[in-house]
């Protein structure tokens, strides 16, 4: 068994670390995959490429579907935040996400934008 927190496939689609202090600001309702290994991302990247949906990928994807919730501008470290409100908001049939997915100190994350307040 993969240790807790973790899903056997090397990404989590909903960790919560990508949070940081709340901020002010426009929201987005943002989704995404976050992988260690970049080798990981990019074979999510290609599933995702083929039709499989975000809350296909990890056990843990299946429970949260990635699902970030609302964050708001300040909430999410740098590189992560530029490209969540730099993407057009999507839907789960017809995806928007980040190609190449972005670098983090957690990892690398595949985004996609589900809503804009």
């Amino acid at each position: 068994l993969p240790p807790k927190g973790k899903s056997t496939s090397g990404c989590d689609s909903a960790d919560k670390k990508a949070q940081g202090p709340k901020g002010g600001g426009n929201a987005v309702k943002v989704r995404h995959i976050l992988c260690e290994k970049h080798g990981k991302t990019m074979e999510a990247m290609e599933k995702l490429k083929s039709g499989m949906r975000f809350s296909e990928y990890s056990d843990k994807a299946r429970q949260m579907g990635g699902d970030l919730g609302w964050m708001t501008r300040g909430s999410m470290v740098g590189p992560f935040q530029e490209a969540a409100f730099a993407l057009p908001v999507s839907g789960m049939d017809k995806p928007v996400f980040t190609d190449p997915p972005v670098k983090t100190k957690f990892g690398y994350h595949i985004i996609m934008v589900e809503g804009r307040k």
